[in-house]
């Protein structure tokens, strides 16, 4: 038996520990730690591979799912974190919302129409477009989901018919709930709040006809 072999390994090992101990305190815990802690406490499945990590939380009928992707910008890349959920959308209701800024106004300018629901510091906080005023209102009447959206400071929810040209198409009737924000959050409470925000818009569309609580049938 080789001791002084043995020895080089414990040493490799101790240090190897040190090093992930420092980095821990350095930036905290990785994103795979966090993501598989929040799986864990919304009673999901966590998968992470050479593909990336992966959260995958059912509500009712519908299924929550948290990745993330990179696009290439110049000479670098950029990461994003998406949280997507595929649901029957019987008539075709769809909708964007997002925070106001500088740059908000240039919707108007190019005929999109920002529809207000009534509750001043949401309208000022919050742009909203979709392909029926009346509807959105009524959506967007909910306190409860308002509270959701306004905890969220960096926030762009739409709805999208399909997963683009490089990804695959829904089957007829089906669209899906749609956020991306810039990096990877690591912020287990937002992660949480993502989730529940979803869970009440699937509601929400739900309660007003604009969505059917069944399963799409949609693998993402």
């Amino acid at each position: 038996m080789d001791r002084g072999r043995d020895d080089v390994g414990v040493r490799q090992v101790r240090e190897d520990v040190a090093v992930t101990t420092r980095l821990r305190k350095w930036f905290g815990p990785s994103s795979r730690e966090v993501w598989r802690s929040v799986a864990e406490e919304l009673g999901g499945k966590y998968s992470g591979g050479w593909g990336g990590a992966r959260v995958q939380v059912g509500h009712g009928e519908w299924t929550v799912t948290l990745d993330s992707y990179t696009v290439p910008v110049g000479k670098t890349f950029m990461q994003f974190t998406r949280m997507r959920a595929p649901y029957v959308n019987p008539e075709g209701f769809r909708f964007t919302i997002y925070r106001r800024s500088i740059f908000s106004g240039l919707g108007t300018w190019l005929g999109m129409q920002d529809i207000t629901i009534g509750d001043p510091q949401f309208d000022d906080d919050f742009v909203i477009k979709a392909t029926h005023e009346d509807r959105a209102r009524t959506l967007f009447a909910s306190p409860a989901l308002r509270a959701l959206i306004a905890g969220q400071r960096s926030l762009h929810l739409t709805v999208k018919d399909d997963e683009g040209c490089f990804f695959g198409s829904f089957p007829d009737g089906v669209d899906e709930l749609y956020f991306a924000v810039p990096g990877i959050i690591k912020d287990p409470e937002r992660l949480k709040a993502l989730y529940e925000l979803f869970a009440e818009t699937l509601d929400r569309l739900c309660a007003i006809g604009s969505a059917y609580e069944r399963d799409p049938r949609v693998t993402l």
